[in-house]
């Protein structure tokens, strides 16, 4: 008897156009797995969105900032008492002696503008950065046919002026602050209105230097930025010839024996040592060792060679293996020689790969802290950017990420603000470079 003939075996028998208990389980769990993906995938999103709101909202306020204009009188009397316009004289005019000319600026502006305030002449021109003076000074000096005019000129505002104009800063937050007071608000406010004070674009905190602790406000990135830019020449010209040239060798030139899989082993572990450990052994080997200069963009520049060239290596010889054999074969059948058949051919199809490894890696040394810590790049406060390569590479300087560091454990709110703008100029950086990255991958990549 066949099932066909066998009416309980025919009973049982189904349609494949009816989905059975087992085929929407089955479909039941694929549902459940795209979802939990999709789930991901939103969380990841919003994370990235949190983070992105949090760094821009936090950072924003340090490309404005706050600025006085005042007419000032450059008394002749305070300035060149002698008479004789000679430089020498006139630099012998400390900051102390400007100072009394910020407050008479003071006092004419009030009287011009029929402001009325209970306020000393000094706690009007405290809602002045303490580097008023000094700028004020140097503008003098750069040209003395001004002394004896009334000359307009654009202060910083200290950072609590700066602050509470910015919300930072409140009237309740500084009940016991004694760098500024609620009168000394007051008369912010009539300046505000007056147009005397306003909020502008803060160039200086992208082309700036670093400043103390007692001028948080005229504090800048740039000369860190050039830091950084020196250490990533270093990291380029050392990191990716060196690592090309070790990876063609184990990938196409060395045997495969004992001593190359020591290497190989050694090169992968070394991609795992953390980043701190480098800067130790640039500290004993390129400081201690070797004595050049501490701090200087040359020596963090070997030390993120050392922690660059594992990652080079290791996606240079990725690139290498994912050309064909039957390329080599076929330079090699033509009469090429080895080296020209890597050279010629294999090189060139490997080049997005070997680009794209390179600049992740500048991207992993431009956001490393810790190293340059042991090498003492943190802190320094330089006041002039570099005018030359050598004085680039081996004058003192700090990083970018030292230079945010170094900000975020400052007590002052207004570092704090500043090291969140410095995140967002890092991460302008690094999304520019792997952008870069992926334009010299597809523009280079060549189909086999």
């Amino acid at each position: 008897m066949t099932d066909a003939t066998n009416p309980e075996a025919a009973a049982v028998k189904t349609s494949i156009h009816k989905i059975d208990a087992r085929t929407k389980k089955r479909n039941a769990a694929e549902a459940r797995f795209k979802a939990y993906g999709i789930a991901a995938i939103v969380a990841g999103l919003l994370m990235l969105l949190v983070l992105v709101t949090t760094i821009v909202g936090n950072g924003r306020g340090a490309f404005q900032q706050t600025f006085v204009t005042l007419k000032v009188e450059l008394l002749e009397s305070k300035l060149d008492k002698k008479g004789n316009r000679e430089i020498a004289d006139i630099k012998k005019v400390s900051t102390f002696g400007y100072s009394p000319l910020l407050k008479n600026a003071f006092v004419s502006v009030n009287e011009e503008l029929g402001i009325e305030t209970g306020l000393k002449s000094k706690a009007m021109a405290g809602i002045l950065s303490k580097s008023a003076a000094a700028e004020m000074r140097d503008l003098v000096l750069s040209d003395i046919s001004q002394i004896g005019q009334t000359v307009e000129f654009r202060f910083l505002a200290n950072s609590r002026v700066d602050g509470y104009l910015k919300g930072r800063v409140t009237r309740d937050s500084i009940a016991r602050d004694k760098n500024i007071s609620v009168e000394q608000l007051d008369y912010v406010d009539q300046l505000v209105a007056a147009g005397v004070i306003v909020k502008k674009f803060n160039l200086d905190f992208i082309l700036g230097a670093d400043a103390s602790d007692q001028r948080p406000e005229a504090a800048g990135i740039g000369v860190s930025m050039m830091g950084s830019f020196f250490m990533m020449l270093v990291v380029l010209a050392l990191a990716l010839p060196i690592g090309v040239a070790a990876s063609i060798s184990l990938e196409e030139v060395a045997p495969k024996n004992w001593i190359t899989d020591i290497i190989e082993v050694n090169i992968s572990n070394l991609a795992a040592v953390p980043s701190i450990v480098f800067g130790i052994l640039g500290l004993a080997v390129f400081i201690n060792y070797m004595h050049l200069p501490q701090s200087a963009p040359l020596v963090g520049g070997l030390v993120l060679t050392l922690m660059t060239l594992p990652t080079i290596i290791i996606s240079t010889r990725a690139s290498l293996k994912a050309v064909p054999p039957s390329i080599r074969d076929a330079a090699l059948g033509l009469g090429a020689s080895k080296m020209q058949s890597v050279f010629h051919h294999v090189l060139p199809l490997a080049a997005p790969g070997i680009l794209t490894g390179t600049i992740i890696g500048l991207a992993q040394a431009l956001g490393e802290t810790a190293p340059l810590l042991l090498i003492g790049m943190i802190g320094f406060i330089a006041s002039n950017a570099p005018t030359t390569v050598a004085e680039g590479l081996l004058s003192p300087n700090s990083a970018m990420p030292a230079q945010i560091y170094e900000w975020a454990k400052r007590a002052d709110p207004a570092f704090y603000e500043r090291a969140w703008g410095g995140i967002i100029i890092l991460l302008i950086f690094l999304v520019t470079m792997n952008t870069v990255a992926v334009l010299l991958r597809r523009r280079f990549e060549r189909r086999w």
